[in-house]
């Protein structure tokens, strides 16, 4: 008691902290007071040895990880619980989503999924003028980000290109606020050269949007339709992802005695360990915390049988890195064709694994595999399947090292290419790049450009100058502001070498 009394102190006092941010740090605090769903001997040892991991989503949990409801149904409908009749016009369908939002959880607290704002907005602009809706998307956006300040909240907008598409493209470009998080969605047989363009233009400006592959990603999903939320996560819409769990394959590859083993026995023993783990949160979640009983499900916002789970992994490079060492090869994972293709070999096994077991009170049945993109605090663990920072080649070698693991992630994977800030004359050069990334078959393209003061770190947005003033003690009205700062001081996240983008003529490159 006295150990939890001093945490619950050094909260409410700290200085750097709004009133909001210490009710959040001590709501996880109360949380974690209560006993942790049931587990078994085993899967309690892999889990306090970090070799799997909960995401620190807490001990008892009462809502699921990512929660996207489809906004198309209160802006059809309203909603009787919050005594909101249908929107009219477009200034009462903002003021209803907002609204909304307030009352949609997550494991931040605060909403991780705004809709597919064009989609949502579109049929309530007739008859505003552009400059009337860039002034009203420009007050909605300032409000999300002083309101819901924290960049795992995130919109979607596109294929098509469009006149909404295109004012949030304008505003987010010209505030260059942290939250929300952007996706454009890029369909080649649906949106326009331009509407990409600018896009990648704004890519160059302030770091946003990434851009989603969205033939590939809407395959993977059913009619009802997906939405990239957080970081990269894509999942079902009217559902969204119960929790996240993930392996350490550093430390699956330090347990095994060789290659073969590693195969054989110890990725298997830890795939297994991770499942029951996985399920055993998921279970206390429709079973005993009565979040299925609320009005989000009652009024159709979401479908409890739309909730998958994230299979999430990282290490990958770390993971390869130390079975070439085991096995004598000098070839490191993202340079050599050995070293890539034995991580291509582990995304093949784990997608097997994962779509072999099934599981209780998930979408169809199955877990999705995730390419998780970090925590803050891991240590000498490169995110997902991504090259260790500082070490990245061209950016057409990256791509090609890494595409091949994009067909097995369907729940979400990325990379972040660095690109100089040479890249700003250039602006076709992300263009071409771009097209030539989802060519080669990735899910999703992300760039920071090296000069922008905007940078995404695991795939959340942060600014450098707030990292600065928040490493003064200064705090920040930004919830992931802290983690920005200390994934930076832990993991090395500014150590990505800058690298100008070549080659983007190359085969399979600017077509």
């Amino acid at each position: 008691m006295s150990d939890t009394q001093d945490r619950l102190r050094q909260i409410v006092s700290d200085p750097t902290l709004s009133p909001a941010q210490k009710r959040g740090y001590l709501a996880v605090e109360a949380e974690n007071m209560l006993p942790y769903p049931a587990l078994d001997a085993d899967v309690v040892e892999a889990l306090e040895a970090r070799l799997i991991c909960d995401m620190y989503e807490g001990h008892a949990p009462y809502r699921p990880r990512y929660v996207l409801p489809d906004y198309a149904v209160v802006l059809r409908d309203g909603s009787s619980w919050l005594e909101l009749e249908a929107p009219r016009d477009l200034d009462e369908a903002i003021s209803t989503l907002q609204i909304a939002y307030h009352h949609v959880p997550s494991i931040t607290g605060m909403p991780v999924f705004l809709g597919d704002l064009d989609a949502l907005l579109l049929p309530f602009c007739e008859g505003v003028t552009d400059d009337d809706l860039y002034k009203k998307i420009k007050l909605f956006w300032r409000y999300l980000d002083r309101v819901l300040p924290d960049a795992f909240m995130h919109a979607n907008i596109g294929p098509s290109d469009n006149r909404v598409a295109r004012a949030i493209l304008r505003v987010d470009a010209e505030l260059g606020q942290i939250a929300p998080n952007l996706t454009f969605k890029y369909d080649p047989e649906v949106s326009t050269p331009d509407i990409l363009r600018l896009a990648t233009a704004n890519i160059a400006k302030c770091s946003k949007p990434q851009i989603a592959n969205h033939p590939v990603h809407a395959a993977t999903f059913d009619d009802r339709g997906y939405g990239i939320v957080s970081c990269y996560n894509a999942l079902p819409l009217c559902g969204g992802s119960s929790t996240l769990t993930r392996i350490n394959l550093k430390k699956v590859a330090e347990s095994a005695e060789n290659e073969q083993d590693f195969f054989d026995r110890a990725l298997p023993c830890a795939i297994d360990l991770n499942f029951r783990l996985t399920q055993a949160r998921i279970d206390h979640l429709y079973e005993k915390s009565g979040f299925f009983q609320s009005f989000l499900a009652q009024e159709g916002w979401i479908n409890p049988d739309r909730f998958t789970a994230m299979y999430g992994i990282f290490a990958m490079a770390e993971a390869v890195n130390l079975l070439q060492d085991q096995a004598g090869r000098a070839g490191r994972y993202g340079f050599d064709d050995a070293a890539n293709a034995l991580g291509h070999r582990i995304s093949k096994h784990l997608a097997d694994a994962v779509a072999a077991r099934p599981m209780r009170h998930v979408w169809q049945g199955r877990a999705m595999l995730h390419s998780q993109a970090g925590l803050s605090n891991d240590v000498d663990a490169t995110p997902g399947v991504r090259i260790p920072y500082g070490t990245e080649p061209d950016p057409v070698s990256h791509v090609r090292a890494l595409a091949p693991h994009h067909a097995f992630y369907g729940s979400g994977i990325s990379e972040i290419l660095t690109i100089d800030e040479t890249v700003k004359q250039n602006p076709e050069a992300l263009f071409q790049l771009c097209k030539g990334a989802f060519a080669e078959g990735f899910r999703e393209f992300t760039a920071n450009v090296a000069s922008n003061d905007l940078v995404r770190v695991t795939g959340y947005m942060v600014r450098l100058s707030d990292i600065e003033k928040f490493r003064a003690c200064e705090g920040s009205r930004i919830n992931t502001t802290a983690l920005g700062a200390e994934a930076a001081e832990v993991t090395g996240i500014l150590d990505r070498k800058p690298r100008v983008v070549a080659h983007e003529q190359s085969a399979g490159y600017g077509q």
